[in-house]
């Protein structure tokens, strides 16, 4: 399983930058499979991701657990929401995962240098 490192370096690569959505989208993907008992990045298409928001979080999931919209392993429906559900099809399991209210501020915290919200 690659690190989290090397996934942002994947995302990194497709974007030309690293922002916080790609860092989130990253995040959510590895703490699906986590929840969910799955390998991530998925080797077949037993996950399925619908997004909730198009962009950089997107390709962040995407990378992480290996959903894309090419391969039909995931669906956007942008309603401007930072969440995901993924579903175990072999299970039926599924479940959403969205943000705390408070993860810019928890961020913030974490990287009290930093030189705005956004870079922490």
């Amino acid at each position: 399983m690659p690190t989290l490192k090397e996934l942002l370096d994947t995302t990194t690569a497709m974007h030309r930058h690293l922002c916080p959505r790609q860092v989130l989208g990253v995040r959510m993907g590895l703490y699906a499979g986590e929840l969910l008992g799955l390998t991530v990045p998925q080797q077949d298409k037993r996950l399925y991701t619908i997004m909730e928001t198009d962009g950089c979080a997107a390709d962040g999931v995407a990378v992480a657990v290996n959903c894309w919209v090419g391969r039909r392993t995931m669906r956007v429906e942008d309603f401007g929401k930072a969440a995901a559900t993924f579903v175990d099809t072999q299970t039926g399991q599924a479940l959403r995962i969205v943000p705390r209210p408070t993860v810019r501020q928890t961020a913030r915290a974490y990287a009290p240098t930093a030189a705005d919200k956004w870079d922490a």
